[in-house]
C-alpha cells in the first residue's frame, strides 16, 4: 500500500483530513505527537525536539552539529515506521526523505491566507492579527527547512501528485479523492523496492549521525554518502589527517556497513579563515 506524506500550509485543517485518512485507510499518522512519543527512546528531550522539529539545521558549532544529529533522529524514528508501511507522514519533510520509493503518494494543502488566519485564529482563540504573524512565520519556517535541508522550492507544484485547495473542496471530498488515490496497485507493487530505499536511507542517517555526534570530529561537516548493500562510499572535507581517520573509523562501526571506500580531502579551511 501506499505511504503518504502530506505538506501543508499552516491552517489549511489539512491535520484533520490526514487523521481522516489514516483512519479510513487504516494507517499509522506519523505526527508530531507520535514521534515525542517515541522520541525519549532515542535519547531527545522534549526541549531539543521543540528546537529542531521541522527547523533548518546548522552546521558550524558543537551546539549545531548535536541540533542536526536530533534531526537526523527524528528522520529515523519516521523511517523506521515507514518501513512497515501504511503510513500517512505529516510534514518533515517526509516525500524528500523518501525520494527514492516509488510508493509515495505526495499530497499537498493550500488554502486563502484570510481564510488561513480565520480558522487559526478561531481554533487558537487568538487575534488575528497575532494569528497572521504566525502564519507567515510557520509558512517561512517549513518553506525554509525544505529548501535548505532538501533544495527544493516547498511551493513547486511538481513535487506533488495532488494538491488540494481546502477553500474550494469539502473536507469528506478531500478524504475520499486520497483514500481512492492510495489504492492506486501501482504503489503496492513498489513496496519491495520501496524497502530497500528505505534501507538505504536509514543507514545513511545512522551514518550521519555517528559522525555528528562525535566529539572527535569538532569541525566535522557532512560528507556525501552513497550505499550499495552496505558498501559505503563517502567523499568531502575535513581539517587534519588524524579526524579524517576517526572518521572512516566512526563509519566502519556504525552497524550494517560492510565496507568503506573515501575520497575524503584534508583542507584546513580554519587557517584560510584566520587569514581572510
Amino acid at each position: 500500500m501506499a505511504i503518504i506524506t502530506v505538506s501543508r500550509e499552516m491552517g489549511t485543517g489539512a491535520y484533520q483530513i490526514a487523521s481522516d485518512v489514516a483512519q479510513r485507510l487504516k494507517y499509522t499518522l506519523i505526527d508530531g505527537p507520535r514521534i515525542k512519543s517515541l522520541a525519549v527512546k532515542h535519547g531527545l528531550t522534549p526541549e531539543l525536539l521543540q528546537m529542531v522539529d521541522e527547523k533548518p539545521p546548522s552546521y558550524v558549532t558543537a551546539e549545531d552539529r548535536k541540533r542536526a544529529a536530533a534531526l537526523n533522529v527524528i528522520e529515523l524514528i519516521i523511517l523506521d515506521l515507514a518501513r512497515k508501511g501504511n503510513v500517512v507522514i505529516y510534514g518533515r519533510g517526509g516525500q524528500d526523505l523518501l525520494k527514492d520509493c516509488k510508493n509515495i503518494l505526495r499530497l499537498r494543502f493550500i488554502a486563502d491566507f484570510e481564510e488561513r488566519v480565520e480558522r487559526f485564529a478561531e481554533r487558537e482563540w487568538i487575534d488575528p492579527d497575532m494569528a497572521r504573524s504566525l502564519i507567515r512565520r510557520s509558512d517561512h519556517q517549513r518553506g525554509g527547512f525544505i529548501h535548505f535541508y532538501f533544495d527544493r522550492d516547498w511551493q513547486d507544484p511538481n513535487y506533488y501528485d495532488l494538491t488540494f485547495n481546502t477553500s474550494r473542496l469539502s473536507a469528506p471530498t478531500i478524504v475520499d479523492c486520497i483514500v481512492a488515490a492510495a489504492k492506486e496497485p501501482s504503489f503496492k507493487e513498489s513496496d519491495k523496492s520501496s524497502v530497500a530505499a528505505i534501507d538505504r536511507v536509514i543507514l545513511s542517517k545512522k551514518i550521519e549521525t555517528a559522525l555528528l555526534n562525535a566529539p572527535v570530529l569538532e569541525d566535522y561537516r557532512p560528507f556525501t554518502t552513497s550505499i550499495n548493500k552496505g558498501a559505503v562510499s563517502i567523499s568531502g572535507y575535513i581539517v587534519s589527517e588524524a579526524q579524517k581517520k576517526a572518521a572512516i573509523e566512526i563509519v566502519k562501526s556504525v552497524k550494517g556497513v560492510t565496507s568503506v571506500t573515501e575520497d575524503i580531502h584534508v583542507v584546513d579551511y580554519k587557517a584560510y579563515k584566520e587569514k581572510m
